[in-house]
């Protein structure tokens, strides 16, 4: 399979699942303000960057952008969505990871 098709992929899952979590953050999800803004821009983030995933077919490095956006997406706002389902804030410790993976991902767009 090529790489176009490997990310395409990857991206149209992301999205997918993205837009069904802000569904159900939006419509089903009952937890406090403080958690809702945890989930809010957990969702948020995995949104914005499964567009990038999308874009990867189309960089210099796709396979590194990529990796570096999907560990991002995965430990950013995994992180968060661990938080709001255990209501344990410490779930979240891991989100500066996935968050410095996504500001790497977006640093690869000027190598």
């Amino acid at each position: 399979m090529a790489a176009k098709q490997i990310w395409w992929r990857i991206a149209g899952l992301s999205g997918a699942s993205s837009i069904g979590l802000a569904a159900y953050g939006a419509h089903g999800l009952k937890v406090d303000a403080t958690m809702q803004k945890t989930f809010d821009n957990g969702n948020r983030l995995h949104m914005i960057h499964s567009g990038m995933l999308a874009l990867c077919p189309l960089l210099k490095r796709p396979h590194l952008s990529g990796t570096l956006f999907l560990a991002g997406i995965t430990i950013f706002s995994g992180s968060c969505y661990a938080a709001v389902a255990t209501e344990e804030r410490r779930n979240g410790r891991y989100a500066p990871v996935g968050g410095t993976c996504l500001i790497l991902g977006w640093l690869t767009l000027v190598l």
